[in-house]
């Protein structure tokens, strides 16, 4: 697997927002759906607000491969589960980037039932 540069992993940590699209098995992209992401060291995590039943969260899940935009970058990646251990430091890294929207709506991707619909992104090998 690519690795994400600094540059990056800069850009991706300040966008606010997220577009994320899953791949389909004929390689087409579904649509893109807006969410909200963050950096946590040198790696980039995505969760779903309303749980595992979301259909961004459901396709991106079980395709393991899309597309990102975010910040000025775009990349094919890969979904894949995030370690266990690294569920407090995505946690405060929502609260640091999105507490300024009030706790109703950071609540929705921290705690244990966010940590249960992470996913880790990971460049693709190809960039095309």
């Amino acid at each position: 697997m690519a690795a994400w540069t600094a540059d990056e992993l800069d850009r991706i940590g300040r966008a606010t927002e997220v577009a994320v699209a899953s791949r389909r098995a004929d390689g087409t992209l579904s649509p893109y759906v807006t969410i909200w992401g963050v950096r946590s060291g040198d790696d980039i995590y995505i969760r779903s607000a309303y749980g595992p039943g979301n259909g961004w969260y459901r396709r991106a899940k079980a395709r393991q491969a899309g597309r990102i935009r975010a910040g000025g970058v775009e990349r094919d990646v890969q979904f894949g589960e995030a370690a266990a251990d690294i569920h407090p430091a995505i946690d405060a890294a929502y609260h640091a980037k999105y507490d300024r929207y009030g706790p109703q709506i950071v609540g929705t991707v921290v705690g244990p039932s966010a940590a249960a619909v992470t996913l880790r992104v990971v460049p693709a090998d190809s960039t095309s």
